[in-house]
């Protein structure tokens, strides 16, 4: 059996208000396609996953271009049924398709493994994934032949509900649908668009193989909200939170202590190790991985940066697209830019900022300095108040320090400028020149002492 999967990525999402298209708004640090494609890919390989793309098109690839799927352009959106007649000529061979909606985020592989199974062991030509939400008003209704029996009679669409169906039926179609190809395809030619909006529906197409007398069945998904998208914002949060939540809950069972899982902002693709914990009120984001035994404390954000063991990133620290090496202790307020790589047993303390840096084993940096384009050996101590400028105004600058050195504190190392192992910095020094091994620089001017002139002023002024 060959099985394809299609999900519909082309509308525009025009409840949202936003000029952007809907399957790109983010959830859990991923656009809504994402994470669709995600599970579709743990059913099928890529290359058998197609999106209809539409509004937006470019960008829509361009979000999900690295997954590996396919992609038709559905140049004019006339409806669901008019997406699979685009999408026809490339999978009209297969045995099987699986039909998902591309801003349903939450839907797991289990559950589309489910329909896949549900259909093929029904041996039916249409397979309606539905559920039960509290509010099913806004959705379609699936009307079951009887009560229990997987046989659907019809898809009524929310407007043209009776009075009496509004209130019974509360079954409702989640638009993600099994079908046999051969089934699908010998009868889509005959959707009309003799509805509000002059579109092709598909939900449709479970009346049309009806009456054709071909089966048409229905599975309910265990969990409502895995179905549910989001027509505004504010439902699009809902979604966020509950990704989230998810993904804490994860981390949890793995070992991880999240206190306050509701206030912090964990992405989908974050790794964290057993035995960490993670206060509240910190955000892990994008492919961010954190090692074993650490600690997070609130107010840290923490992105596209790996963290190893027995690390301690204390309060309202920002880090991204670096490397912490195991035992380091950074904070608390500590910015680590980008392409920053502490290292093992390193400190990087208050107010400290560092970027392009790579700072050796057990060397420090404790209070209120800049690191900039500098690799700084293991075992030295950066005074407070220093700074490596490392921008001419016009090109950028290395600054190379030794093993064992010491800067004295309010001291600026102006590169180009290497400075030797075990050398000493003088506190307060302008260092321009290399420094030799072992060496003590002083780069300030010889302090001037006139006893009694204070004395004198105030006498003067008195």
């Amino acid at each position: 059996m060959r099985l394809a999967i299609v999900i519909m990525a082309a509308g525009k999402g025009t409840r949202l208000k936003s000029k952007r298209a809907k399957v790109l708004h983010e959830i859990g640090g991923k656009p809504l396609l994402a994470h669709v494609i995600e599970s579709a890919s743990q059913i099928v390989a890529p290359r058998d996953i197609y999106v209809v793309v539409g509004h937006q098109a470019a960008q829509v690839e361009t979000a999900v271009k690295t997954t590996g799927v396919h992609f038709v352009t559905q140049e004019e959106q006339r409806g669901t049924g008019h997406a699979i007649q685009t999408v026809e000529a490339s999978v009209r061979d297969y045995d099987e398709l699986l039909v998902l909606s591309g801003d349903v985020p939450l839907l797991k592989p289990e559950t589309i493994a489910a329909l896949r199974d549900f259909h093929i062991e029904q041996q039916a030509a249409m397979t309606i994934l539905t559920a039960e939400p509290e509010d099913p008003s806004g959705y379609g209704r699936v009307i079951r032949r009887k009560p229990g029996k997987p046989e659907v009679k019809a898809i009524v669409e929310q407007k043209a509900l009776t009075h009496e169906q509004a209130e019974k039926e509360r079954e409702i179609n989640s638009g993600i649908y099994a079908f046999r190809a051969e089934k699908l395809f010998a009868h889509i030619s005959a959707l009309k668009t003799d509805n509000a909006h002059g579109e092709y529906y598909l939900t449709d197409m479970a009346e049309l193989l009806v009456e054709a007398g071909e089966r048409v069945v229905a599975l309910k998904a265990a969990h409502a909200v895995e179905v549910l998208g989001a027509n505004t914002i504010a439902e699009m949060m809902e979604l966020d939170r509950e990704k989230r939540m998810d993904t804490a809950r994860a981390l949890m069972s793995q070992g991880v202590t999240v206190l306050r899982p509701e206030t912090t902002v964990i992405d989908t693709g974050v790794k964290v190790g057993a035995d960490t914990v993670i206060e509240p009120f910190v955000q892990l984001l994008g492919n961010t991985t954190i090692g074993e035994d650490c600690r997070i404390r609130s107010y840290s954000v923490i992105e596209n940066t790996t963290v190893a063991n027995h690390v301690l990133i204390r309060q309202g620290c920002v880090i991204t697209d670096s490397t912490i090496d195991s035992g380091a202790l950074i904070g608390p307020f500590s910015h680590i830019r980008p392409e920053s790589q502490i290292g093992e047993g390193a400190h990087v303390g208050n107010f400290v900022e560092t970027k392009k840096v790579k700072l050796g084993a057990g060397s420090k940096a404790n209070h209120l300095t800049y690191l900039g384009d500098a690799e700084i050996g293991s075992g030295t101590n950066i005074g407070a108040g220093t700074i490596t400028c490392n921008y001419d105004g016009v090109n950028k600058h290395r600054t190379l320090i030794g093993d064992g050195v010491f800067v004295g504190s309010d001291s600026t190392l102006v590169a180009p400028i290497a400075v030797g192992n075990g050398a000493y910095i003088a506190a307060g020094s302008a260092i321009t020149e290399d420094v030799p091994e072992d060496a003590l620089a002083l780069g300030r001017s010889r302090q001037v002492t006139k006893p009694g002139w204070a004395k004198n002023r105030r006498a003067r002024k008195g």
